[in-house]
C-alpha cells in the first residue's frame, strides 16, 4: 500500500452510517481554527465514495483548538431519511503538532460518535 500521508492534511475524517453500514459519502464538512477574533475557516471539503477527507485543511497546523462541522442533515436529507440532527460538530485541541489528527464520525438518524483515530 502507497503512503499517501505526504499528500494528505494534518487533520482528517471519515463517516461512517452505521444505519446502513456504509460509507457516508457526500458529507461536506468545514474545518475551523480558534483565533484571538473567533473562529476562523481554514479548510472544506466533502467526503468520497469511502466517506473521508483526505484533504480537509492545510498539510500543517499549529497546536491550538479546532472544530470540524458535519452538514449530517443534508446527507440524511438527500436519502429522504428523517434525522434529528442538521449538524454535528466536533471541538477538539491540536496539541502535538508533530502527529496526525483524524477524526472519525459515526452517523445514524438519531444518534452519532466520535473518537481521536490514528
Amino acid at each position: 500500500m502507497a503512503d499517501d500521508s505526504a499528500e494528505r492534511s494534518h487533520i482528517t475524517t471519515h463517516i461512517l452510517d452505521t444505519g446502513t453500514g456504509r460509507p457516508a459519502s457526500g458529507v461536506k464538512a468545514t474545518l475551523e481554527a480558534k483565533t484571538a477574533s473567533g473562529w476562523q475557516e481554514i479548510g472544506t471539503g466533502s467526503t468520497d465514495a469511502d466517506g473521508r477527507i483526505k484533504n480537509l485543511g492545510p498539510i500543517q497546523v499549529e497546536a491550538g483548538r479546532y472544530r470540524i462541522s458535519f452538514e449530517t442533515g443534508d446527507y440524511f436529507g438527500k436519502q429522504g431519511t428523517e434525522s434529528f440532527f442538521p449538524a454535528v460538530t466536533i471541538d477538539f485541541f491540536v496539541n502535538d503538532v508533530d502527529e496526525h489528527y483524524h477524526v472519525p464520525l459515526l452517523i445514524s438518524p438519531f444518534a452519532y460518535s466520535t473518537y481521536r483515530g490514528s
